[in-house]
């Protein structure tokens, strides 16, 4: 039977308006759903909450009679006269919430030109291995981090040597991508792919859980057999102080698993165990974990 809402033909030949066929039964149920959840967010006062739309059902008839007899309470004849009368409200308040953030980041954002100017720094930051010193600002180091906050605090720890903290673990460019992330909050994709090992590392180390976060996540979505071991070895550095990198963990220990036989055979798997034994164990057990469950 024809929709009277998606029916291509002309109006007045268009079946009678209580006809409506499953996708747009399903989506009025959906727009619906949505409303009630961000008029009851509203009445709550809350402006955090996140509206969600409910699943479509796949064995739901090709049509639907708007005028049922026994309406559910998830079906729109269950709801309120015109339930969908406050869409367009419900669009516009979403529409303003995304401009305020918008502008909010551009506001924030234009804290790293004092990074690139290098305007008012009084502080430096050198790597291990060398260069030139990265001239930085305190009170944003403190701001970002608990580890360097304690550093910079004169009742916590000696004042650093010729105003100067060195950075052992990183790299010249790894400590310009990790101080371009403590200004910005972000990072070119590229910076972030061809550093995240370093950068998760000293996430962890100078206890930046957000940047921590996003190099875990860019790992996760990374993940395949060129790099599985390099992750399992990574993450097992930081999941004490982590309950996400547990996470990451185990989902380099199922992929490992998962692709014993391309891994086990190859130099790096060799190289891994040789350097990482309680891991080799870790992921030789759980192999044999998964082989008995598959029987």
């Amino acid at each position: 039977m024809e929709c009277s809402i998606c029916c291509t033909m002309p109006l007045i030949l268009r079946p009678p308006r209580n006809t409506i066929c499953a996708g747009c039964y399903e989506a009025a149920r959906t727009a619906i759903s949505l409303v009630n959840k961000f008029e009851s967010s509203c009445d709550r006062g809350s402006s955090s909450s996140s509206p969600s739309s409910s699943s479509s059902s796949s064995d739901h008839h090709s049509t639907h009679k708007a005028n049922s007899s026994t309406p559910s309470a998830s079906s729109p004849s269950s709801c309120k006269a015109q339930p969908l009368a406050n869409l367009p409200k419900w669009i516009n308040s979403l529409n303003e919430t995304h401009n305020e953030l918008t502008q909010k980041i551009d506001f924030l954002s234009n804290i790293v030109q004092l990074f690139r100017s290098q305007l008012l720094t009084d502080i430096h930051l050198k790597t291990g291995n060398g260069g030139a010193p990265i001239p930085a600002h305190r009170a944003l180091l403190a701001a970002r981090s608990e580890i360097f906050k304690t550093m910079l605090d004169p009742d916590a720890c000696e004042p650093p040597a010729n105003d100067t903290i060195t950075l052992p673990e990183l790299n010249h460019e790894e400590l310009e991508s990790l101080l371009e992330f403590l200004y910005s909050g972000d990072l070119a994709p590229e910076k972030l792919e061809r550093h995240v090992y370093a950068l998760t590392l000293a996430a962890d180390k100078y206890e930046v859980p957000y940047l921590l976060g996003l190099c875990e996540r860019h790992m996760v979505r990374s993940l395949d057999a060129s790099n599985a071991l390099e992750v399992l070895e990574i993450s097992d550095s930081v999941c004490c102080s982590s309950s996400s990198s547990g996470d990451l963990k185990e989902t380099a220990v199922k992929y490992v698993v998962k692709n014993m036989e391309e891994l086990a055979f190859s130099g790096k798997y060799e190289a891994f165990v040789a350097s990482n034994p309680h891991l080799a164990v870790q992921v030789t057990r759980a192999f044999l974990v998964d082989a008995k469950l598959a029987r």
